[in-house]
């Protein structure tokens, strides 16, 4: 059977997904996390062969840290199909009726958006957050991971297969595994009426390019923190946002401080990151006080790290973090760390991004922290959806019109 086949099965599929009823949904999403949690040795197996050719190719910490799958993780994704199940129902439902004067009745539906494919580079995990919240929403599935998570994405879509048994029919989340399959998917809008491609700009690019359908992309995550002059509990923020995960979308990268910043607590926290073995690329003014650290160009401002690296930069005030931000930041997540109202306002009013962060980690820009229960990725496209993208984002709504021998005059 070759691709446009399968998709053809997955496209009919679909209706059996789109037509269920809320509590069958609830009984699917159980027996996902019950078959999660009963393969969960096979599924660690697996996954360490994925991570012995990890090492073997030397991959990067980071990539090595998203690969990874334990116990522990599978069973925070089981308890994620479980929030997801508990969620209000999604789709199917009636969100606003009126009635005209002469009787006719207008009412807005919201229904799945139909075949959704999803391109992921080396996080296995998203095999099951993309599976449950497909059943969630009524949206068939066709997914494509990497080639460094192959053994996990195998085993783990098979859990997925043995869970839909009698539930709705199994093509409807439908895996491709070959590289080249993927420009050929990309030329299918017939069957697909939606892709997400979830990884580095490399892939992003690629999709954006060669998709014949539209594309919510999951973008860089080149994430910024602005401290105010009055910003406290500033060191555990910027440790939690950098180092908890560097490797993560949410991480920061870039670090701006006000000049009028307490000298003594800025050395506390760049003591604090070098100890921790972070490496800093520093503008002017901060490499006149630690001048050990690395200079910062034109490149370091516009990287994502995804490491143990950060760039720094002390700016004159939140209008030169803002024109920063404006110039290099990816519209993901954007935090200010400020004690002065006007200042968070201006922040809000002038920085476009999916999340803006008050007084609080980058790393709360997820699915799961932002109580969806998991993402099918956090979107900085906009249309149709502006940050992470749950059950209710993977849906549209239609008119349902309904009269009795109304004609229009």
């Amino acid at each position: 059977m070759n691709l446009e086949e399968r998709l053809i099965q997955t496209k009919k599929a679909s209706l059996s997904l789109q037509n269920l009823k809320e509590e069958t949904r609830q009984q699917a999403l159980a027996a996902l996390a019950t078959q999660l949690l009963a393969q969960t040795p096979r599924i660690i197996a697996e996954n360490k062969k994925d991570l012995a050719l990890a090492q073997e190719q030397q991959l990067s910490p980071s990539l090595i840290d998203r690969l990874t799958l334990t116990e522990k993780s599978l069973q925070a994704m089981a308890q994620a199909i479980g929030e997801i199940s508990a969620f209000p129902q999604v789709v199917n439902v009636i969100e606003i009726e009126s009635t005209r004067s002469d009787g006719l009745v207008i009412q807005k539906e919201r229904i799945p958006i139909g075949v959704i494919a999803m391109i992921f580079e080396s996080r296995p995990n998203v095999v099951i957050d993309c599976a449950a919240l497909a059943i969630k929403s009524g949206n068939a599935m066709v997914l494509k991971g990497g080639k460094e998570a192959q053994f996990s994405n195998r085993v783990l879509y098979e859990v997925v297969q043995a869970a839909a048994q009698g539930f709705y029919a199994p093509e409807a989340i439908s895996l491709i595994e070959t590289r080249e399959e993927v420009d050929v998917l990309l030329t299918m809008n017939r069957w697909i009426d939606l892709v997400v491609p979830r990884g580095g700009e490399k892939l992003i690019r690629h999709v954006k390019a060669k998709a014949t359908m539209p594309v919510v992309a999951h973008d860089q995550g080149l994430c910024h923190m602005y401290l105010h002059h009055d910003a406290l509990e500033a060191i555990k923020l910027v440790v939690n946002a950098k180092v908890q995960r560097p490797g993560v979308c949410n991480a920061l990268e870039t670090l701006l401080v006000h000049e009028d910043y307490p000298l003594d607590a800025f050395e506390a926290l760049v003591s604090e990151l070098l100890r921790l073995k972070v490496e800093i690329y520093a503008c002017p003014r901060v490499l006149k006080i630690f001048p050990q650290l690395k200079v910062a160009d034109e490149a370091s401002w516009s990287t994502e790290w995804l490491d143990l690296k950060l760039n720094l930069k002390i700016v004159k005030d939140q209008f030169e973090a803002i024109a920063h931000i404006q110039r290099f930041g990816s519209h993901h997540t954007e935090a200010v760390i400020s004690q002065t109202p006007a200042v968070i306002e201006v922040f809000k009013s002038q920085i476009d991004a999916s999340c803006i962060v008050i007084n609080a980690s980058t790393r709360f820009n997820d699915g799961g922290q932002l109580q969806l229960g998991a993402e099918l990725g956090i979107s900085t496209s906009k249309l149709h959806a502006y940050g992470p993208m749950g059950a209710r984002e993977m849906t549209t709504t239609r008119f349902i019109v309904k009269g009795s021998g109304h004609i229009r005059g």
